[in-house]
């Protein structure tokens, strides 16, 4: 969706909103808190429900290969998609998602853009959370994959890490997560506010799954970002670019400079 139909859409559903009943703000939050939680509490049982039967059917070193590590992210993600999307809603409507009709060259052209706001954001953040001891910015991240691996495995985590994670997590996280946020809190608190506290939550849990501080940080940065670029855009397409050329680039430094 273009800017000046965004900002059209938007003064409508502001208008819109002005002849809505008040809405209990206690049921509000409520439904933003349990959606909270269910999103979170998702992640963690298809981690747990995937790596345990993978494990007891193939055993701790088959479990361990590139190939069989692509089948479990996938798998992941596969799992995450239907408990928060199909489970609560049984159907997927792409408008609510942000992903309606095609990305646009506005899309192309806003992700390297973002990347950049992103990366100062982060350097900031970074900086400011490293005055902390028990912070350490130097720690790697666990990928799940080797850095050595080579060949067809290298392959394989390009596919999993580049293409899979970017639309998996940004449909979960941006798509379903901040427009169920976003509207929900649109009921009782004006546009502006709903925006910053949906951008905050959803970037506060996306910080919170990736289970490192220095991470967390890091893609808490990149979640802010992200859903800015929903929010002018009005869909996901330009947040799926920029992630997939956040992790493009970790994943040439990883994998093929060796660069940790």
């Amino acid at each position: 969706m273009k800017p000046k139909k965004v900002r059209a859409k938007k003064a409508r559903t502001k208008e819109a909103r002005k002849n809505l009943p008040k809405k209990d703000w206690k049921k509000v939050v409520f439904s933003v808190l349990i959606t909270f939680i269910w999103v979170g509490a998702s992640i963690i049982v298809a981690q747990l429900v995937v790596g345990y039967l993978m494990l007891l059917l193939l055993g701790p070193e088959r479990f361990e290969q590139p190939v069989w590590k692509a089948i479990y992210s996938a798998l992941v993600y596969t799992l995450i998609v239907f408990l928060v999307i199909f489970i609560p809603k049984k159907s997927f409507n792409r408008d609510k998602f942000g992903l309606w009709g095609l990305p646009t060259w506005i899309d192309i052209g806003l992700a390297p853009v973002g990347f950049f706001v992103y990366l100062l954001i982060a350097a900031g953040l970074t900086s400011l959370f490293s005055m902390y001891p028990w912070f350490n910015a130097e720690e790697v991240q666990d990928i799940g994959f080797s850095l050595y691996v080579v060949g067809f495995d290298r392959i394989v985590a390009f596919l999993t890490l580049v293409v899979v994670a970017p639309i998996a997590e940004e449909i979960v996280f941006r798509g379903f997560l901040y427009g169920k946020i976003r509207g929900r809190l649109n009921e009782i608190v004006s546009d502006k506010i709903s925006m910053m506290i949906s951008i905050f939550l959803v970037s506060l849990l996306f910080g919170i799954v990736h289970l490192q501080w220095n991470v967390g940080v890091n893609v808490f940065a990149m979640s802010i970002v992200l859903c800015g670029l929903r929010e002018i855009t009005g869909t996901i397409y330009s947040g799926i670019l920029l992630h997939m050329l956040k992790n493009g680039i970790a994943f040439y430094l990883l994998f093929v400079l060796g660069i940790n």
